[in-house]
């Protein structure tokens, strides 16, 4: 019987020091595609040194890269990667399972390994909190949201056993970097859904941290949870600060819009 194709989809920009383990990982796949945002280090040069076919474009979202990385693939299967993340030994050989046929559902659920500063972090919500990352090309496709998108699929959705690794914060440096862009998208995301007072990032603050510290048991991963669950909580407290100020300029404009045009 012969075997489904598979097409590894990856995103990147300015990975040089990621995007190498990450496609180590994957080289056994019949294809892998880059949608690539004008890097400017040797991301590019490392991917074509792995035969990875390369696309250059403007950042315009992330789900909308990663659809069109699904248009331009021709395997029957795609798997969806980051740069941060790798594909286990373990792993590679229950997807080949899937390719050979062994199967009933259009995609599958992957567990994930978190790294934090060095680290697997087994507990505050983090592990195994699996993604859909495998599924069938015209059953998925990527919801069209500002940050953290992810796969919807048209019918039956099973569960792989084996983790991917995710080596997403390898340093408080890399944290703030990630830190300052993804809190600007969620707040992008969520502005004009909802309302939120002046006061409501003040009361999530001390909740986001009790939620992950506490009841979702981050101290049991030690002075590393302790860390994770404190920059979260402040992460969660920043983002909706962020989206207050847009309630406020969008507030602002609409006074300066009656003050220009008065209803007489």
């Amino acid at each position: 019987m012969k075997n489904n194709r598979l097409s590894v989809v990856i995103i990147t920009k300015n990975e040089e020091e990621d995007i190498g383990p990450c496609l180590e990982s994957v080289k056994w796949a019949d294809e892998i595609i880059v949608i690539d945002s004008f890097s400017d280090d040797r991301t590019v040069e490392i991917c074509r040194k792995y035969g990875s076919k390369v696309f250059k474009t403007k950042y315009e979202g992330y789900a909308e890269k990663k659809n069109f990385a699904i248009e331009e693939a021709a395997g029957e299967w795609i798997l969806s990667l980051d740069a941060d993340e790798r594909i286990s030994p373990e792993l590679i050989k229950e997807i080949k399972e899937v390719l050979r046929g062994n199967g009933n559902e259009d995609g599958y659920l992957i567990p994930m390994k978190f790294f934090f500063f060095g680290r697997w972090m087994r507990h505050g919500g983090l592990y195994p909190k699996p993604h859909l990352r495998l599924f069938k090309k015209g059953k998925g496709k990527f919801e069209e949201i500002a940050v953290h998108e992810g796969v919807k699929v048209e019918g039956r959705v099973g569960y792989l056993r084996y983790p991917m690794l995710h080596y997403s914060y390898k340093n408080l440096d890399d944290y703030l970097q990630k830190f300052n862009r993804y809190s600007t998208l969620d707040a992008l995301d969520k502005a004009g859904k909802r309302r939120y007072g002046r006061w409501y990032p003040f009361l999530r603050l001390p909740s986001e941290f009790i939620l992950i510290y506490f009841i979702r048991q981050g101290f049991r991963d030690g002075f590393h949870g302790l860390l994770y669950s404190i920059l979260q909580a402040f992460y969660v407290f920043v983002k909706y600060v962020k989206l207050w100020e847009r309630q406020q300029d969008g507030k602002q404009k609409t006074e300066d819009r009656g003050q220009n045009n008065p209803a007489f």
